[in-house]
């Protein structure tokens, strides 16, 4: 017997001064997938800030007037992706970078031995405001000359160095970043950026290749010149796609190795 197809979904109230989903997007997308869009306005837009409760899923489906089992589907996707996080019997939070299931979401560095990732120690080299190189300002999409952060720190796991971190950040963005907060952060480095300048990493590209040691980089992490490195070169984006973080790490990989997992 055929079966009928759904009612069509009525128009639904703009959020924040936005397009309602059927506006939004094409027909085609399926209804999960506007409530998804919807959300993820919301989070882009501040709505609700990293740590924070989002409504339930019975006051988001009167809100956009669909049904609970929609509104739940959008949120599991969104959860997929690290963007929020269930806890059971309390609700649904906007995640951070706090949370122990994506702290490690950005470092793949594995021990050889394996078990849990190492926990290294950050030692701050240098933080200064500069203007952007033409090749820095390409990848974070600013025009060359505009201000950026640059950061460079050793990570530590003991005493041993295991990487060299260079990355630059929008000036714009990260007004009142310098090397005294940096300092006084213990928490994770991503957590810093959300907390204090509203800006959260959802998602990153890297580039991969094997480097000789430069001088420069062998007296920093005590090795010989020359000594082959990993080289990951990386460009983290926030909400809407846009990039905020270009970060060039060189990994030693004597006891350690870079570990992905693919899906």
């Amino acid at each position: 017997m055929p079966v009928s197809p759904a009612p069509r979904q009525p128009r639904e109230a703009s959020l924040a001064g936005l397009p309602a989903a059927s506006e939004a997007l094409p027909e085609y997308v399926p209804l999960y997938q506007q409530i998804k869009s919807l959300l993820l306005r919301s989070l882009q837009l501040g709505e609700w800030q990293p740590g924070q409760p989002i409504p339930s899923e019975h006051e988001l489906a009167a809100r956009y007037k669909v049904s609970q089992g929609t509104v739940r589907k959008a949120i599991d996707a969104l959860a997929a992706e690290n963007l929020l996080v269930r806890r059971q019997g309390k609700g649904t939070f906007v995640a951070t970078h706090a949370e122990e299931g994506t702290r490690y979401r950005f470092l793949r560095l594995a021990r050889d031995v394996g078990g849990p990732p190492p926990a290294l120690d950050r030692r701050l080299l240098d933080c200064r405001r500069m203007r952007s190189s033409e090749e820095v300002a390409r990848a974070l999409q600013l025009a060359p000359g505009e201000p950026v952060v640059e950061v460079r720190r050793l990570l530590l796991e003991g005493e041993r160095p295991v990487v060299l971190d260079d990355l630059w950040l929008p000036g714009a963005a990260f007004k009142g970043l310098d090397a005294a907060k940096l300092e006084q952060w213990r928490g994770p480095l991503y957590r810093l950026f959300e907390a204090e300048y509203s800006v959260r990493m959802i998602r990153a590209e890297e580039r991969i290749r094997a480097v000789p040691a430069s001088a420069e980089a062998a007296a920093l992490l005590r090795l010989p010149q020359g000594t082959p490195l990993l080289q990951v070169e990386r460009r983290s984006f926030t909400y809407g796609d846009r990039p905020v973080e270009l970060r060039r790490g060189l990994y030693h990989t004597a006891s350690h190795h870079y570990r992905n997992e693919l899906s």
